[in-house]
């Protein structure tokens, strides 16, 4: 079933509404923290500029929710206001929260191949192996 205009527009004010909870909050840390994130995250500089910009609607990833409210150091209060806004963006992502496995990140030293097409290709290569390798182990 499509969705209408106002339910897609409702849908698109929410996640706006839990992005700018997390630029209020990563405004507020000291500076670095957007890059912190993203190494803790494994993650690019600019994803957490998109997830992070209200105007975008890349959502957040549910996987990642435990990840940011650590780095981030959020108050129950900001958490409990992005919980509710992400809750209401994503109502069939917010039963998985808890049961969402917790990551650790391992810091890896690759070649630099010279471009960054080249790099970021490497880079994706490396992160689909590793999903897909956690994926067999646990029986997926």
């Amino acid at each position: 079933m499509a969705k209408t205009t106002t339910e897609s527009d409702g849908d698109e004010r929410a996640v706006a509404e839990y992005k700018r909870i997390l630029k209020t909050v990563l405004d507020s840390r000291p500076s670095g923290m957007r890059l912190r994130l993203a190494h803790t995250m494994g993650k690019n500089r600019s994803f957490i500029s998109q997830i992070s910009n209200p105007i975008y609607q890349v959502p957040i990833p549910a996987r990642h929710l435990s990840t940011i409210f650590e780095v981030c150091h959020f108050s129950p209060a900001e958490r409990d206001a992005f919980l509710k806004a992400y809750g209401k963006a994503h109502p069939d992502r917010i039963g998985r929260l808890g049961t969402a496995k917790r990551e650790r990140v391992l810091t890896l030293h690759l070649p630099d191949l010279g471009s960054r097409k080249r790099n970021g290709q490497l880079d994706a290569l490396v992160q689909d192996f590793v999903h897909k390798l956690v994926a067999l182990l646990e029986g997926d």
